[in-house]
This record gives C-alpha cells, structure tokens and sequence, in this order.
C-alpha cells in the first residue's frame, strides 16, 4: 500500500498557551502531522507553530498556507527556518494564493507567477545564496544572505491549489499539494490526473507529489449534533470553494442565497441553506463511523493524505480524542492507513 497520512490542522483562535497541548494531544493520539492555518483575520501561525514545536518530538510542524502578499517571502524563509530549528526538523512549509484578500484591497495581478517565484525566493534564502534572485515579483539584489546558521535549506514545501496553472508552475518545487475546503471525493481524480502531468513535464516522478485534501470537522457521537455545528463552520468557506469545485453543481438559486447570508457574516443562516449532500462534499461531520467512512473514500479516490480540520468536535477535546481513538484505528484496522 501506498504511504498515505492523517493529519489534524488547528485554527490561530485560541490563547496562545493553548497550542502546545493541543498539538501533544495529537501527536499522543499517533497524527503523522500537525498543521495550523494562517487565515486573514486570525493570529499569525507562526507563534502557534513554536508553542508546538516545544511540546511535541516526532510530528511534523507547518503553516497551510501562508501566503506571499501580506507576508514576504524574506519574512517567511526567517519564520519557517526558526520553526524548522526549534521543531529539530519537522518543519514544512505551504504557501497559497489565500483566500480573502479583498478585506485589504488586494488582487495581485500574476498570482501564479507569485506563487512560483515565492517557493524559489525562500529556497534561495534558506540556502543562503548570496548570489541575486531574479524574479519579476519578488526579486534579490544579492551580495548577502540570511545572517544566521540554517538548519535545513530544503524544509519541505507545500503548495495550497485547486487550480492547474498553479499546480504546474510549482510542481518541480513542492512534496505535496493540498486541496483546502473539500470532503469531496469526485474532485480527487481530476486534480490527481493534472498533478501527475505536472510532475511528468517537470521532470520528477508523479508519486514523488502527495495529493492532501483537508475540510471543517467535528466528529461526536451524535451524528446530527455534529452536522449542525459543522453547518456554521463550513459556511465561511462554502463562497470559495463554491467557485473553485466545479464537481458540485449547485443549484445558482440555492447558491445565490448562501453566498447573501455569508456575506453579511449570517454563518448561522448560510449553514442552515447547506443540504446534507452537499456538507458531505464540504466538510467531515457525523459519529465516528461516519467521518471514517468519509476519509476512507477520499483514499479510495486517489488522495495521499487527509487533513481533519478545526474544531474537530462539539468540543474540541473531545473531538480530538474520538479522533485518535475510533477514527483512526478505524482507518487502520480497514487498511486505510499504516
């Protein structure tokens, strides 16, 4: 079998004292990974990342996805090496064009091109060229470098895209590419096909990239309590996603009136419009059994690892530990996971 991961990703909502727990938590319940988002209007991963880093010793550590617009990448190679040093390691790195950049009146104009040259820049750093970097966006005069000692230079990067043209601008730099928001099985396959000829015409082996898929959860013993909570988170993402998975042929009707609560910030009335075939497809919610089932066939669907996201349960201790004591044995005992 393929090696393939579970991880568990933790929004930047809590006091920061919080993080160290909650990632030692995971690590204790045998996560491969612990990821922590970097959405506008939360606190900024990195903090976090540290707190995690001193609590844990065996998980790998990163941001998914930190993007180059409101943090330079002469910012994010200094951040990711201090995380990478601090974990002994276990760092890795994504980096996405990020959602919600119009709050601040951004629209960068070469998002792609962006993207790319990010990757390279914090390559170029952490490698502590002194030579230039010519990138059209993000450029080096050269002539000096990072004035510390690094610990890796080739911290492993991650690439947060739905899209083809990103995904193949970048997929002779990245492990792995991650597909935020979903629980969808039906948009693996497409994004699995663009993702190895990518690989192809880059030169490395498709199996050299991992596929991830990450979406909301909440996991509890009861299924339809789990569902009303997971309505109201997923609601935040479902005007995104919406436009990137094309697989979900909504009703524009029905779309038309979540995309109005949401942007009023009305989660509550925006998740209540969500059918239950659709929140299958945005988010992992229900008992135990349920959200195993839904992982075990995003596996069966091509994906490579599978990211349980914030905030895991009705609480989120609880939700952890259900989690870590049926989901994943779950997946385990069905050959799912190793």
């Amino acid at each position: 079998m393929t090696q393939r991961g579970l991880s568990i990703a933790f929004q930047t909502d809590q006091p920061l004292a919080a993080y160290g727990p909650l990632a030692a938590a995971a690590e204790a319940h045998g996560f491969d990974r612990v990821t922590v988002y970097n959405d506008l209007l939360y606190q900024p991963a990195w903090l976090p990342l540290l707190e995690m880093a001193r609590h844990t010793q065996r998980v790998r550590l990163g941001p998914a996805a930190v993007n180059p617009f409101t943090c330079h990448p002469i910012n994010i190679a200094g951040h990711i090496a201090l995380i990478d040093e601090a974990s002994q390691g276990r760092a890795y790195l994504g980096i996405a064009r990020g959602s919600w950049l119009d709050f601040l009146g951004l629209e960068p104009p070469h998002p792609v091109t962006a993207l790319r040259e990010a990757f390279e820049c914090v390559r170029h750093l952490l490698s502590r060229s002194k030579e230039p970097y010519r990138g059209k966006v993000f450029p080096l005069a050269g002539g000096d470098s990072l004035r510390w000692t690094i610990l890796r230079p080739d911290i492993p990067f991650l690439l947060g895209a739905w899209g083809q043209q990103a995904i193949r601008a970048c997929a002779s730099l990245v492990a792995e590419v991650k597909v935020g928001g979903t629980a969808n099985p039906d948009v693996i396959p497409r994004i699995r096909d663009g993702l190895n000829d990518a690989a192809t015409a880059a030169g490395r082996s498709p199996h050299e990239i991992t596929l991830a898929v990450g979406a909301v959860t909440v996991v509890d013993r009861d299924g339809q309590a789990a569902r009303t909570l997971v309505r109201r988170k997923a609601a935040l993402y479902l005007p995104v996603i919406a436009r990137l998975d094309h697989t979900l042929q909504l009703d524009p009707e029905l779309l038309d009136r979540i995309n109005a609560a949401a942007a009023i910030y009305d989660f509550e009335g925006a998740g209540r419009l969500i059918p239950d075939d659709l929140l299958r497809r945005l988010a992992f919610a229900g008992t135990p059994d349920e959200v195993a089932e839904q992982a075990h066939e995003l596996f069966a669907a091509g994906a490579g690892r599978i990211e349980f996201g914030t905030p895991h349960g009705l609480s989120e201790a609880e939700g952890i530990r259900l989690l870590g004591e049926r989901v994943l044995p779950a997946l385990r005992a069905g050959g799912d996971w190793a």
